[in-house]
């Protein structure tokens, strides 16, 4: 194990997701092989201690490791596979601040950015040594509740800084703008999560954040690799996935609770994204949560 990867297995108390003395940091393990299945990433960015995952977005693959770490600009329904070799997959997840953003940015020389450019709501970069550095002064503060509280929020503004100081980090500035394709998707995606078990019209969405209808769904699909319809729907199993398994919630509760009204229908649609039905994933995946 590297000093980071330790550090990491220190704070990792249990498999999956592992939270911190500071709410936006998060600490994955995974100690076994998890083959490629739906996943809905938060927006954040996620540095690896060890082992690998590769995420399949439309018709591309991103591997994330020690070397390269994941940018989610906005959150990303996508497939994930999880690669481990005689060690456990150990990661860091930060969540992305706008607000902090904006503060970083307008204090550094920033590249002019077209508005109407597309970027992809992810990309994969290198992890710099001044990255590497960050994030394991970020783990050590980790270890102390009092270190969290008074030096953790500077930690995580430096990694933020770093990470937008790095190659690739173009969708960061547009994310930050109010007029790019990106940061309009950005506020149609925050509406959705919000109100995901309601009726949604994508004309609306749309509308909220002054663009045409057929301008949108393309802006849309550009970012997330979906289109506005099939995002929505994504986003509403998978919210079911946690209440079936986290929540303990019945099938025909959870399909209502996410906006369903049939719950056959729900039914059929979560067997088409996850492999199983409801019942069948619940049997699969008890042990892990």
């Amino acid at each position: 194990m590297t000093g980071i990867s330790k550090l990491m297995d220190i704070l990792a108390k249990k498999e999956g997701i592992n939270n911190t003395n500071i709410p936006e940091v998060k600490i994955y393990k995974a100690s076994e092989y998890q083959p490629r299945q739906p996943l809905c990433y938060e927006q954040g960015i996620i540095i690896v201690g060890q082992g690998r995952k590769r995420v399949f977005l439309g018709d591309k693959v991103y591997e994330y490791n020690p070397d390269n770490y994941l940018v989610l600009s906005v959150p990303i329904p996508a497939e994930c596979e999880t690669l481990v070799d005689d060690d456990p997959l150990l990661s860091v997840f930060i969540n992305i601040n706008i607000t902090v953003l904006n503060q970083i940015f307008g204090k550094m020389d920033l590249p002019i950015v077209n508005p109407k450019k597309t970027h992809r709501g992810l990309y994969v970069a290198k992890t710099t040594d001044s990255i590497k550095d960050a994030v394991k002064r970020l783990l050590q503060t980790l270890q102390s509740e009092e270190d969290s509280r008074i030096i953790g929020e500077g930690v995580v503004h430096e990694i933020l800084y770093r990470i937008a100081c790095s190659e690739n980090a173009e969708p960061l500035y547009a994310l930050a703008l109010q007029n790019t394709n990106i940061s309009r998707v950005d506020k149609a995606l925050k509406e959705i999560h919000t109100n995901y078990q309601h009726s949604m019209d994508v004309e609306k969405l749309a509308g909220l954040v002054n663009m045409s209808t057929s301008a949108f769904h393309r802006a849309f699909k550009d970012v997330t690799s979906s289109s506005p319809i099939q995002y929505i729907k994504k986003i509403r199993l998978d919210k079911a996935r946690n209440l079936l398994l986290v929540n303990g919630l019945r099938v025909n509760e959870a399909a209502t609770e996410v906006g369903y009204e049939s719950a056959t229908q729900f039914s059929r649609e979560f067997k088409r994204y996850f492999g199983s039905s409801p019942v069948q994933h619940i049997d699969k995946n008890r042990l892990v949560y």
